[in-house]
């Protein structure tokens, strides 16, 4: 992923409840399906045993908006509501600028 600023990211933070079932398919449908949406410019994600958080890169506003709205996207989030997370929460920032150290070979980014 390697959009240019400005540029919007949308953080989720999750705490995961006990159940399993049905939520490695829902998460790997959404990362498709979100990858499918205009202004969708990548994501970033890390998970323990409980605690989440999914970085996902969006165009504009506007985009943001439309995935939070996207059918299938309002049921996965009913079911995360009702059966896979015991608490979230959703920030949604501007990225103004962005660096980065990368150690490969001559120190190049690409």
């Amino acid at each position: 992923m390697k959009p240019k600023a400005p540029y919007y990211a949308v953080i989720f933070t999750s705490v995961r409840t006990q159940v399993q079932e049905g939520y490695a398919k829902m998460a790997e449908d959404m990362m498709q399906l979100a990858a499918q949406q205009p202004g969708y410019m990548g994501v970033e994600h890390a998970r323990d045993q409980q605690v989440g958080i999914t970085v996902s890169y969006w165009a504009s506003l506007e985009a943001i908006s439309a995935w939070k709205n996207e059918t299938d996207h309002l049921l996965a989030q009913a079911l995360g509501k009702s059966t896979w997370y015991s608490q979230y929460r959703v920030r949604i920032c501007k990225v103004e600028r962005e660096y980065a150290f990368i150690d490969t070979p001559n120190n190049e980014v690409s």
